[in-house]
């Protein structure tokens, strides 16, 4: 069993937010590591219109590198615009993963518009940075993976990783709708695509990761890290039915191995951290996120109320294997 301490939350945008775009949440927590710093990408939230409708834009909070809850800046602006009438991205830029790739930085993000009968659709888009990560441009209007005949909605978090030059992409498609006490819930797993290039992807068309909740559980962000030859997968998951209301329902991190990065098993004992016993993540722990800094490994995750008051850093005593 792994054992993860937790240091407390980092950042609330809530609090600490800045202009009229980024107001609440701080969801999906992604690291990119500079000389002196730790920038944290994570996606945000202007209050709901006067509809109740939502947006969601990608910001940054830059970390001092020797101490992790001192915030040295917070970006003035969305580091992605959202997209043109009619497209994919229209509504929200939610999640985004970022990637150095020898000259290159590259950020794969969900995109999602508005639907009638379902609230929100999802695919996933690819921008590149040409100013060191603080904005970047779309390599078109379009996904780079999108829905197919048997991922026919929700293809959304994605999670960028690139093994023995390899690029591998964890996310998460929809397998069904669900209509509970009168509102319609997502039923979603976790997926893999791998790419040469890191723009033309092949899907592996299966869910890797086996339910523990029965046939209606939702996973997401799969994140995966290399140690001690063996890959290691967090990532959080939940029922699809009063997960709002009962925090027994909420969602909770789970852990899975391989060997080859490509066949996993499931083992949620050992992952090492849940809920507190009170405070900002005493219902809810999801979206986590693995990251080296100085010979120690931390993870940054989510609270209650999926992020709404920011995410969190803990660190993992021992190592993995």
């Amino acid at each position: 069993m792994f054992r993860w301490k937790k240091l407390g939350k980092v950042f609330d945008p809530t609090q600490n937010g800045n202009d009229a775009w980024m107001q609440t949440f701080a969801q999906a927590p992604a690291t990119l590591v500079f000389d002196s710093f730790v920038r944290v990408y994570f996606s945000c939230r202007p209050l709901p219109d006067k509809n109740g409708q939502a947006t969601s834009y990608a910001g940054f909070v830059d970390l001092d590198r020797k101490n992790l809850f001192n915030i040295l800046r917070i970006s003035k602006k969305p580091v992605l615009p959202l997209g043109e009438i009619g497209s994919f991205d229209e509504f929200g830029i939610m999640p985004i993963s970022v990637i150095r790739d020898k000259h290159r930085l590259l950020a794969y993000y969900g995109g999602w518009t508005r639907c009638v009968s379902v609230p929100f659709n999802i695919a996933i888009g690819l921008a590149e940075s040409k100013d060191n990560g603080e904005t970047f441009e779309k390599i078109g209007p379009g996904p780079v993976l999108s829905y197919s005949p048997d991922e026919p909605f929700l293809v959304a978090v994605p999670k960028i990783r690139k093994f023995q030059n390899r690029w591998f992409l964890w996310y998460t498609a929809g397998t069904h709708w669900r209509k509970v006490n009168g509102k319609t819930e997502a039923v979603y797993g976790i997926r893999m695509a791998t790419s040469t290039d890191g723009v033309t992807w092949k899907k592996e068309h299966r869910k890797i990761i086996p339910n523990v909740l029965g046939e209606n559980e939702a996973q997401a962000s799969a994140d995966v890290y290399f140690a001690n030859d063996i890959y290691h997968m967090f990532f959080c998951y939940r029922h699809t039915s009063d997960f709002r209301t009962n925090k027994d329902r909420a969602y909770r991190i789970g852990y899975a191995y391989s060997q080859d990065g490509f066949h996993w098993q499931r083992d949620d004992s050992r992952v090492g951290i849940d809920i507190s016993t009170e405070g900002w993540d005493s219902e809810m722990i999801s979206f986590p996120h693995i990251f080296s800094l100085d010979g120690k490994t931390y993870m940054l995750y989510l609270g209650n109320n999926f992020g709404r008051e920011g995410f969190g850093i803990a660190e993992l005593e021992g190592s993995l294997q």
